[in-house]
């Protein structure tokens, strides 16, 4: 007989997790230098980052490459909002910024959702057209839509300020606005895969033929699913804006290419798993942040070797195409960190080790 644990230790537990957590977050705060800190930090709006895109891609099965440009208008749009009117002023060199825009100027949270909202209000007029497509043509689009977003804020200058971006964002993203906007995100998509939506996601994911068949109208489920994920996508644009405190968009930091990274993120902790994300994109963050010295000169066993710039990604690429070949299914597969899941482990070692 599988044993499981009651719902009040579930419960229990959470609660005592939580806290245990909230406690280890404020040992950081208090006692980290200022880089270690700032991974810490990285690593949540990295989290935030995976679980939207994997709603997308690894729950609801839509092949999509165009999450940049979401993370990208809730980065503009926030910080556009943060930003005081004498800020605004005195960056927006090229032409001045347009009248709407001067004077607007609103908190941390309130900008944060407005970036959330405008991304998810972007996706569904891009979603509407894009999701009738599928496989790679749809992945060919979306990447187009991700290029499009840039490509606009680097010539919309009297919004965006064009190529001299954003400077001076203030550094807002701070270890608890960043853990409490993961904890509300790993929350919804949690309550949402866990529902009856969520059951439909999964079908549509398995066989959209199927899943037709049984009634479910998939273009309205992957299509809210795909505002949802861009949603929050916008959400850790935002903190991520707030992270830099700059936005430049002739690099590569909130270009097309932060879609692979997040990508990256969730193959290594398998592909619709929200406890596999979390754990790829901590991952990615700490190796990301470590492998930096391979781009600076460093002698290695007497030879001296000249900094390379980009081989951390070359790095972590050569990890993921070992991944992708020897651990296809990543850290986690299709499987929840759960409590019931540890007691089934631990339960399934003691019994093995009677048995021996």
């Amino acid at each position: 007989m599988e044993k499981k644990l009651s719902a009040r230790t579930n419960f229990i537990l959470t609660v005592v997790f939580l806290i245990f957590v909230a406690l280890l977050l404020y040992l950081a705060d208090r006692y980290m230098d200022s880089y270690k800190l700032r991974v810490v930090r990285l690593i949540a709006i990295y989290g935030i980052m995976a679980v939207s895109l994997n709603l997308i891609n690894g729950i609801t099965g839509i092949f999509s490459l165009g999450h940049a440009g979401f993370i990208l208008i809730g980065a503009y749009t926030a910080s556009l909002l943060t930003l005081s009117p004498e800020q605004k002023a005195m960056s927006f060199i090229i032409e001045p910024i347009v009248p709407w825009l001067a004077n607007a100027h609103t908190d941390f949270f309130t900008a944060t959702v407005a970036g959330g909202v405008l991304a998810a209000v972007f996706a569904f007029f891009i979603g509407w057209p894009v999701l009738r497509l599928s496989g790679d043509y749809l992945a060919i689009a979306s990447l187009g839509f991700a290029e499009v977003i840039r490509i606009i804020a680097l010539n919309a200058i009297s919004i965006t300020n064009g190529p001299l971006g954003l400077k001076g964002i203030p550094e807002y993203s701070n270890i608890w606005w960043c853990y409490g906007w993961l904890f509300v995100t790993v929350l919804f998509m949690a309550s949402l895969v866990n529902s009856s939506y969520g059951r439909a996601l999964k079908a549509i994911r398995e066989d959209r033929i199927a899943a037709e068949a049984m009634g479910i109208n998939v273009f309205k489920h992957q299509l809210l699913s795909f505002v949802i994920g861009a949603f929050f996508a916008g959400v850790s644009g935002s903190l991520y804006a707030h992270w830099l405190t700059t936005i430049d968009p002739r690099t590569t930091t909130l270009g097309p290419m932060l879609t692979f990274y997040v990508l990256i993120m969730i193959v290594l902790g398998g592909l619709g798993s929200i406890s596999g994300s979390l754990i790829g994109a901590a991952l990615f963050a700490i190796l990301f942040e470590w492998l930096r010295d391979l781009e600076e000169p460093f002698t290695f066993f007497g030879i001296h070797v000249p900094g390379i710039k980009g081989m951390r990604i070359l790095v972590i690429s050569a990890i993921f195409i070992l991944v992708m070949i020897f651990w296809q299914r990543g850290i986690m597969g299709r499987e929840e960190l759960t409590w019931n899941n540890l007691y089934r482990w631990l339960f399934a070692r003691r019994k093995g080790g009677e048995e021996k």
